[in-house]
């Protein structure tokens, strides 16, 4: 089956450091240096062979060797000569992305988001649907949309698989969902039937762990490497995913790092995960959209009486930008809950940054002196008090980013080494 073919997933996926890293010898296969080639491409690009064999440290005739199998498998190309104060011009190359594609699938509570992009997150196409109740239907409708976006679209690339994101826990490996409660899905095998009703390698996954990827995978090049981090995902609920040392943690029965169902308070308000006071419940889209509207929130009807309003978190930031006061005491609110869990995240992980996303940030302005204020007061320690807590910079499309980064970043990954 189609599916089988992605249980390598992203289970136990490290990143390179190519500042530093340990080149192989002959006691450790091949395969490892060229994925420290490629990666150097990646962060360097464009680069030439002779800069290659240097901060390698090795011959021009391995890098050229290591070079033509990457051109080879398409995984590289060679651009334009540049100019040389001596010797032959050097050809540069570059990671091939383009005409490499992704189908990236972001599956929210109300909507479905669907992203026909490359291997850069660069997108080619976008479409949008009402999100089906079961996931026999979700299949049966991206079957149709996939085929079509594909067919569209088939002169620009071959697509390399299908990522698909959801809110909850996921085995990545058996691409189970394990619990959604937001979707209401639960033990959901959806993986291999996905791939076979569209006739590609899938890949499912958490979608806020698939942000911490996209950051890892997708973010600023050539810079330092982000390898200690949280990412903290506010939207219909609150999810993080974790990185230590270059890895997702995710624990022996794939639950870590779920610190949105931390509780504040046992007294709290009804969560939809069926606990009470979770740091969801206080802080999620629609926790915020409830406390503007005076109402106290609880799982059962909150959903309900939010589309009754009308109004979306997008509206409560609008009107905070122009000056309501209840919408800005709201927002202020949810900032003070946001920071006591993230407190909790810093004092447990120690993490080197935290990385905020979801709608909430387009308020970054209002949430982040109330946001670190109560971080200050609950760390443990100066040092703790000062982690960089940073907005997410591509918040629009950071799930179908992580969704396209399921697909691309295995290819860049550091091989199993037995």
């Amino acid at each position: 089956m189609l599916g089988a073919q992605t249980k390598f997933a992203t289970e136990g996926m490290r990143k390179i450091n190519t500042r530093s890293f340990v080149r192989a010898t002959r006691a450790t296969p091949r395969e490892v240096n060229r994925q420290i080639l490629l990666n150097l491409v990646r962060e360097h690009e464009p680069i030439s062979r002779a800069d290659l064999a240097r901060r390698m440290e090795i011959a021009r005739g391995m890098v050229t060797s290591l070079v033509d199998e990457l051109i080879a498998d398409g995984s590289l190309y060679e651009g334009a000569t540049v100019d040389s104060p001596r010797g032959r011009r050097p050809q540069m190359l570059f990671v091939r992305t383009r005409g490499r594609l992704v189908v990236a699938v972001d599956v929210r509570f109300s909507r479905t988001y669907v992203m026909l992009g490359d291997f850069s997150g660069i997108a080619i196409a976008l479409e949008t649907f009402d999100t089906p109740e079961t996931p026999e239907t979700l299949v049966a409708e991206l079957r149709v949309r996939v085929r079509r976006l594909l067919e569209t679209h088939r002169d620009v690339g071959t697509c390399e698989g299908l990522g698909l994101v959801v809110p909850g826990m996921v085995n990545n490996v058996t691409g189970r969902i394990l619990n959604a409660p937001h979707l209401g899905w639960r033990n959901v095998d959806i993986r291999d039937t996905l791939a076979e009703s569209v006739q590609l390698p899938v890949f499912v996954e958490n979608a806020p762990i698939a942000c911490a990827l996209a950051q890892m995978w997708m973010g600023q090049r050539g810079g330092t490497d982000l390898t200690d981090f949280v990412y903290v995902n506010v939207s219909d609920g609150v999810g993080t995913g974790v990185v230590v040392n270059g890895q997702v943690l995710r624990g022996v029965r794939n639950t870590a790092g779920e610190f949105g169902h931390v509780p504040l308070s046992e007294n709290g308000p009804s969560c939809y995960c069926g606990g009470h006071g979770c740091l969801e419940s206080y802080t999620s889209n629609l926790a915020t959209v409830m406390r503007y509207l005076g109402q106290p929130f609880a799982a059962p009807t909150a959903r309900g009486i939010v589309e009754a309003s009308g109004l979306n978190i997008d509206d409560v930031i609008a009107r905070a930008h122009a000056g309501d006061a209840k919408a800005i005491a709201a927002i202020e609110a949810t900032a003070r809950y946001l920071g006591a869990g993230l407190a909790v995240i810093v004092n447990t992980l120690s993490p080197a940054q935290i990385c905020i996303g979801g709608e909430i940030i387009e308020a970054w302005d209002i949430i982040a002196p109330s946001l670190r204020k109560t971080i200050a007061e609950r760390a443990l320690t100066d040092v703790a008090a000062a982690t960089p807590v940073v907005p997410e910079k591509a918040p629009s499309q950071a799930r179908l980013r992580g969704a396209t980064t399921l697909v691309a970043a295995p290819r860049f990954a550091a091989p199993n080494i037995a």
